[in-house]
């Protein structure tokens, strides 16, 4: 009987992961659910525990979802984080935003984001009212312990990612000229310019290699979707200032700002100082002393520095909670916009053999990259003695030999610098 058949068939072959969010959807069953909570759950601990800044965040990501819960493969991770390397935004937050997307779909690209962002958000709204401090050698060798904690993840994240990315010597070639070329040029020309020319690199020299693209990444969107979402970027892009000039009120001229601010960063994190100091302290809406205090808070909490929007929101002119959130999506819409309009071209594009040589060697210089961090600022600003070195040796194993979660090296390195706060007191 048809019906019988339907029944059997569905048994057989189950439903595969859809590739469009733009038309109808399956039921969110009892399966997604438990995808989305998995996504959220796992965002929700990186979102409390990921000190140390976009690079760091990375290899955070990489431990937990490549290495121990092998969402992706290695190769697939780079590619995407070479992706995100190219776009404006912050890279971390567009890799876990694209990793919720891949796992649970858009909801899950949804709980992805929310759960990493949040937990600093919500610290960075309570320092603007008051209720955090940082004082006292015991904050202090805290803060000093989690950035020994970033040491630890990127350490990691280079020495894995190294074996299987830079498996001969010209991409291990590439990998060394981008950790100079990155130690060279500072600040986000030189991170795109060493990514790029790995790729030029790589489509001249790694040409004839065993087609492996890694894993397929099943992103939910059409490129109906992705063109959609790419003139949105640019509408708000023209049209906000367009608002703010014709009148409109003091929360479009707050969303034009970090609208702005987030449209027209590479890199993330640090870059983006100079544009938010520009458009809130210049203008008079923040004082430099609370955006300076605002800034050192950003430093010693968890999740993406883009947070940082939160509180320059809530000590702002006529600030408040409703405007620490308007300025808290705004500064993340375009880079998650620009990465939803290049997503559905990505997997055509990562297939074809001329750019899977290109990828070998952006790839390459992404383990460069990681290097580069892992000196400066991540060994320079943490690293300041034997006791220091030790701590950050002691994560090193508890992740590479011991292969327990990221939260457990916090938790050691940031008790760890207690105690060297507390006897160097």
């Amino acid at each position: 009987m048809p019906a019988e058949a339907a029944q059997r068939h569905r048994r057989c072959h189950p439903v595969q992961f859809r590739s469009d969010f733009d038309s109808e959807e399956p039921p969110i069953n009892d399966s997604s659910r438990g995808r989305i909570a998995e996504v959220f759950r796992a965002f929700l601990m990186l979102g409390m525990t990921s000190f140390g800044g976009p690079i760091a965040h990375l290899g955070y990501f990489r431990t937990e979802f490549v290495a121990r819960r092998g969402w992706l493969d290695e190769r697939a991770y780079a590619d995407l984080v070479a992706l995100c390397q190219f776009l404006p935004g912050p890279a971390s937050s567009q890799v876990g935003f694209a990793l919720g997307l891949m796992r649970a779909g858009p909801v899950g690209a949804l709980a992805a984001w929310c759960a990493f962002t949040l937990p600093s958000a919500l610290l960075l709204v309570l320092f603007a009212l008051g209720a955090a401090s940082v004082e006292g050698p015991l904050s202090s060798g805290l803060i000093q312990g989690l950035k020994i904690v970033a040491v630890a993840i990127v350490a990691h994240a280079v020495w894995g990612m190294a074996r299987n990315l830079c498996p001969d010597r010209i991409r291990a070639t590439i990998a060394v000229g981008a950790v100079l070329l990155v130690v060279g040029v500072d600040g986000a020309i030189g991170q795109v310019s060493a990514i790029l020319l790995g790729g030029l690199a790589g489509l001249w020299a790694c040409r004839g290699g065993p087609s492996a693209g890694g894993d397929a990444l099943h992103l939910p969107v059409t490129r109906r979707v992705g063109l959609v979402c790419l003139a949105a970027f640019v509408a708000l892009l023209g049209g906000l200032p367009l608002l703010v000039m014709a009148g409109a009120g003091s929360g479009i001229g707050l969303v034009d700002a970090f609208y702005r601010a987030g449209a027209l960063v590479f890199g993330g994190g640090h870059v983006v100082l100079p544009l938010l100091e520009a458009e809130m302290v210049q203008s008079g809406r923040v004082a430099a002393e609370d955006f300076l205090a605002g800034y050192g808070a950003t430093q010693a909490v968890p999740g993406p520095l883009f947070t940082f929007a939160a509180y320059l929101g809530m000590v702002g002119t006529g600030g408040g909670v409703g405007f620490a959130l308007l300025a808290l999506v705004a500064i993340f819409m375009p880079g998650l916009l620009l990465l939803l309009a290049a997503l559905p071209f990505w997997n055509a594009l990562r297939s074809r053999p001329g750019i899977q040589a290109g990828l070998r060697g952006a790839n390459a210089a992404v383990v460069g990259l990681l290097g580069a961090a892992l000196y400066h600022p991540v060994w320079t600003g943490a690293i300041l003695g034997p006791a220091e070195f030790a701590l950050a040796l002691v994560g090193f194993a508890l992740l590479a030999v011991w292969k327990l979660p990221p939260w457990v090296t916090v938790l050691v390195c940031g008790l760890g610098g207690m105690a060297l706060g507390l006897g160097g007191a």
